[in-house]
């Protein structure tokens, strides 16, 4: 891989470790829907033009569906799951669990007709993440109803992040990823359009707040499917794949040092144990069927 290539890697890596920071800080005074709305909006209003010029939104008239689908849960109700999950729980907890997707794509594949032999490493690999799953849940990082009303946003969101690359690989493998991705964008700003305008705040968010929204819309959605085309395109899904597990350190990292979330010695075993199942559970994957199993994380 190219210089071009390892400077591309480095930064999607940090990118896609920011959101959760930038959500709890502009969660404070904006609804959820208002920061998923202002999140899609931005980047359409980045992608799409980019798209039309090149050319890439000609011909998808006939994968409308899967495109409609895509623009859900990839980004209309992942990013409103998560934005709302993290007024319970921390953002590092977030990213930990958000981690889970690769071990969520092995075990759903099956039901989008995408079969892949799971074999003792990777049956071994899901055993070990849900055991750390498990233990981040055990060790006193959830209390209360409410927090686990956010793990079970975080969960929810997951598994639309899971079924996301997967409706990639099936319905529109071999398009010019920025089309679809546009228009999916477009999409969700369509679908949260109406209940952003509904949850307007009453007075002007505050400097921190609105610098959030401008990070979450053009840095960690726009210009990091841009980085992450070029990626792809330069060093391959394989290579690329390594950031889904670079991802939740940022988060984590961020979290604790800087919100000054405790997450505690058992919080960073089973961040571990998390890490190395989802490993685990996608290695071994024949070349030809990598895209979906091996997808980064869209945070």
């Amino acid at each position: 891989m190219t210089w071009r290539g390892w400077t591309a890697f480095a930064a999607l890596g940090i990118i896609w470790g920011l959101p959760y920071f930038f959500i709890k800080v502009a969660g404070q005074e904006l609804s959820p829907v208002i920061l998923a709305f202002s999140r899609v909006s931005l980047a359409t209003l980045i992608l799409l033009p980019i798209a039309w010029h090149r050319g890439a939104l000609r011909s998808l008239g006939k994968h409308k569906a899967a495109i409609c689908a895509f623009g859900l849960v990839e980004f209309a109700i992942p990013f409103s799951l998560i934005s709302l999950g993290e007024r319970w729980i921390s953002s590092s907890v977030t990213g930990i669990l958000i981690a889970m997707v690769p071990m969520s794509i092995a075990l759903i594949q099956r039901f989008f007709g995408i079969r892949e032999s799971l074999g003792a490493w990777r049956i071994a690999g899901l055993a070990i993440g849900f055991f750390g799953v498990a233990a981040l849940l055990g060790t006193g990082s959830i209390s209360g109803s409410s927090g686990w009303a956010g793990v079970g946003c975080m969960l929810l969101a997951t598994l639309c992040y899971a079924v996301g690359p997967l409706i990639i690989q099936r319905h529109l493998h071999g398009l010019d990823s920025i089309g679809p991705l546009a228009l999916s964008l477009l999409i969700a700003s369509i679908v949260l359009f109406v209940p952003a305008v509904t949850e307007l705040p009453a007075e002007l968010p505050s400097a921190a707040a609105l610098v959030s929204i401008a990070i979450l819309g053009l840095l960690c959605t726009a210009v990091a499917m841009l980085l992450m085309f070029y990626l792809v395109r330069h060093a391959g899904a394989s290579r690329a794949s390594v950031i889904t597990y670079i991802n939740p350190v940022v988060a984590t990292l961020l979290g604790v040092l800087v919100l000054h979330e405790h997450l505690g010695i058992g919080g960073f075993i089973a961040f571990g144990l998390i890490l190395l199942g989802s490993w685990l559970a996608t290695r071994g994957v024949p070349t030809h069927k990598r895209s979906a199993s091996e997808a980064p994380v869209n945070a």
